[in-house]
């Protein structure tokens, strides 16, 4: 069976949380670069890929697969994976904490969304750092809160990473690229902690996979 391939870009949140999990379970893959800036996600040979002109998309198992979070049930539910828990209610809550991320804050906070944005407002740089920390921190705050709902662990569910990890240090990331005041969320802290204690997590780093 060939290896699976990871079209991304190193700085997309989307592509960071799937690095994360392919790490997490083991999965040796080869990463093929789109280049954002460059336009390459709107050519037809990456369209062919994923309609939405989106990254990632990875190819695996004879499939070409869209949505990073589809993205990530799939190599846990074909890989013997533990990124989501088998009990339903404790796997619709690293749902819930997934979603608060990969359906809250990143659609809001995608460049191309906020670039547009801003074309009709006539805003600058400083209104785009403006939104980013806007809705970075506001709703990782309300993360925060559902985080707190439950007995202290070690990460976002249990005492090993799921898929709300996976999406989780990723926005982080975001949060400390725009300044998201984020010093006071004591449970993503510690959470971001036991992260980056994952070897899976530095391998997945956008610094680590920057072309070039």
């Amino acid at each position: 069976m060939s290896k699976p391939v990871l079209y991304d870009y190193w700085r997309s949140s989307a592509s960071y949380r799937v690095r994360i999990a392919l790490n997490l379970l083991a999965v040796d893959y080869e990463m093929v670069p789109v280049d954002l800036l460059a336009k390459e996600h709107r050519s037809a040979a990456h369209l062919a890929r994923n309609p939405q002109g989106l990254v990632p998309a990875l190819e695996i198992d004879g499939l070409m697969l869209t949505q990073s979070l589809a993205m990530i049930e799939y190599l846990d539910e074909t890989r013997a994976g533990s990124l989501l828990p088998d009990a339903p209610a404790e796997r619709a809550r690293v749902r819930i904490l997934a979603y608060a991320v990969a359906m809250e804050i990143h659609p809001v906070c995608n460049t191309s969304v906020v670039a547009h944005v801003l074309e009709l407002s006539g805003g600058r740089d400083a209104e785009q750092v403006a939104w980013m920390r806007k809705f970075i921190g506001e709703r990782l705050a309300a993360l925060e809160a559902l985080l707190a709902q439950q007995p202290e662990t070690g990460f976002c569910h249990g005492d090993r990473p799921t898929m709300a990890d996976c999406c989780l240090i990723p926005q982080l990331y975001n949060a400390n690229r725009w300044g998201a005041d984020v010093s006071d969320l004591s449970c993503i802290s510690r959470i971001a902690e036991n992260c980056g204690e994952v070897p899976a997590f530095a391998a997945a780093h956008p610094d680590r996979v920057k072309p070039g």
